[in-house]
C-alpha cells in the first residue's frame, strides 16, 4: 500500500470506528462521510488517475493490463484480461471502468474483456468535443481495431449504453450483439417521461453552460455520493470516480457528454434501417427505468431494430453491475456466447 493508500486508510479506519458509538444522528455520519472523501481527495490531489499505477486493476487478479490507445483523435484508457470472444464494458455516469470492477474476473473464464473509460472521463484524454454517443462509438470501434478484436459483444451502462447503441448502429457487421444496463436512449419512445422523472433532475442541470463547473468545482465528492448510495459504495469507491472526474477537463468532459443529449437525440430519431443486431434492454428492478423499457424496445423495433430483448435484474436499481454482479456476469455470458 503507498503512503498516500494508507493515510486515506486510516483516516476512513477512524471513520469506521467512531459508527460504533449510538448517539450520532443520520446528518452527523453524512457530514463524517463527506469530510473522509475530501479528506483522501486533498491526499491524492486532482491529478488524472492515469498518471500512477492504479492497484485496482492488480485487485482484479493476474492476466489484466491497463494501458491507452490513440484512436479517433483521442487517448482512450482501458484494461484488459482474458482470453476468447470480446467484450466491450462502457461505464456511466459517474463512474469509469472501475463501475465492472466485480464482473471482470468472472467474465474472463471464457472472454476477451475489456473495460473503458469514456473519451475525457478517468484516464482517457480530454478533447474540445467529440462526446456525442455516435462519435464515441468511432472511439470503441477504433478501440477494437487497434486491439485486433472482431465481432465484439459490447455492453453499456447508462450513458455507456448509449454509446453501445449507437455502436450497434454504426458497425452492426462488427457487433455480435449490445445490452444497454438500466439505460434510456435519447430520442426514441419514453425519452421525454426520462427527462420529465425528478429522479433525472441532473439532465438538465449538467446540459447548463458554464455554471455546473463552476459550482462543481472542488465538490465532486459531495455531488458524487449524491449519486452513489452508501448502502452499494464506499467512501473509497466515492474518493476513485470523484479523482476521475475531478480536473477540470474531466469535469468539463463529464459535463459535454450531458450536453451532447440533444444530438443523440436527432441521431436516434434519424436511424430507421433495418438491423438484426442482438439488442438486450436490462433495468433494474427497482429501477425509475423499468416500467419505460417495453416503450424503448418497441420504439427500438419500430425503428427497425428485429431482435430486441427485455431483461430485468432483480434486486437491483440503476447500478446493477455493482449491486448484483453475478447476476449482470451471468446474463452477459449468456447473451455473448450465442
Amino acid at each position: 500500500m503507498t503512503s498516500d493508500a494508507a493515510q486515506c486508510s486510516r483516516i476512513a479506519g477512524r471513520k469506521s470506528r467512531f459508527t460504533l458509538a449510538k448517539n450520532y444522528e443520520p446528518r452527523t455520519w453524512k457530514v463524517l462521510a463527506v469530510f473522509v472523501v475530501f479528506a483522501c481527495i486533498a491526499i491524492h490531489g486532482q491529478s488524472s488517475p492515469r498518471q500512477m499505477a492504479d492497484p485496482a486493476v492488480a485487485a482484479l487478479g493476474s492476466g489484466f493490463v491497463s494501458d491507452t490507445a490513440q484512436v479517433n483523435g483521442a487517448t482512450l484508457h482501458y484494461v484488459r484480461g482474458g482470453v476468447g470472444p470480446a467484450i466491450i464494458l462502457l461505464h456511466g455516469f459517474p463512474e469509469d471502468w472501475y463501475a465492472y470492477h466485480r464482473i471482470m474476473p468472472l467474465l474472463t473464464r471464457q472472454f476477451t474483456v475489456v473495460a473503458v473509460d469514456l473519451r475525457g472521463i478517468g484516464g482517457s484524454g480530454a478533447t474540445a468535443g467529440g462526446y456525442d454517443a455516435a462519435n464515441m462509438a468511432e472511439d470503441v470501434h477504433q478501440l477494437a481495431e487497434h486491439l485486433h478484436l472482431e465481432h465484439v459483444y459490447v455492453v453499456g451502462h447508462d450513458i455507456g449504453g448509449m454509446v453501445a447503441y449507437a455502436f450497434a448502429r454504426r458497425y452492426p457487421e462488427t457487433s455480435r450483439g449490445v445490452m444497454m444496463l438500466d439505460a434510456p436512449l435519447p430520442g426514441l419512445g419514453p425519452w421525454d417521461a426520462v427527462k420529465a422523472n425528478r429522479m433525472t433532475w441532473h439532465i438538465s442541470f449538467q446540459q447548463t453552460p458554464d455554471l455546473p463547473e463552476q459550482l462543481l468545482a472542488g465538490r465532486e465528492a459531495i455531488y458524487l455520493r449524491h449519486f452513489l448510495d452508501s448502502g452499494t459504495f464506499s467512501d473509497a469507491d466515492v474518493v476513485r470516480y470523484a479523482r476521475a472526474y475531478a480536473a477540470p477537463e474531466h469535469l468539463r468532459a463529464a459535463l459535454e457528454i450531458y450536453r451532447a443529449f440533444p444530438a443523440n437525440e436527432k441521431f436516434n430519431a434519424a436511424q430507421q434501417s433495418a438491423i438484426s443486431v442482438p439488442l438486450v434492454l436490462a433495468p433494474g428492478k427497482n429501477s425509475p427505468f423499468e416500467k419505460l423499457m417495453p416503450g424503448f424496445a418497441d420504439a427500438l423495433r419500430t425503428h427497425g431494430c428485429a431482435n430486441v430483448e427485455i431483461e430485468v435484474i432483480d434486486n437491483s436499481a440503476h447500478y446493477v453491475a455493482d449491486e448484483q454482479p453475478d447476476a449482470v456476469a451471468q446474463l452477459i455470458e449468456r447473451y455473448a456466447s450465442l
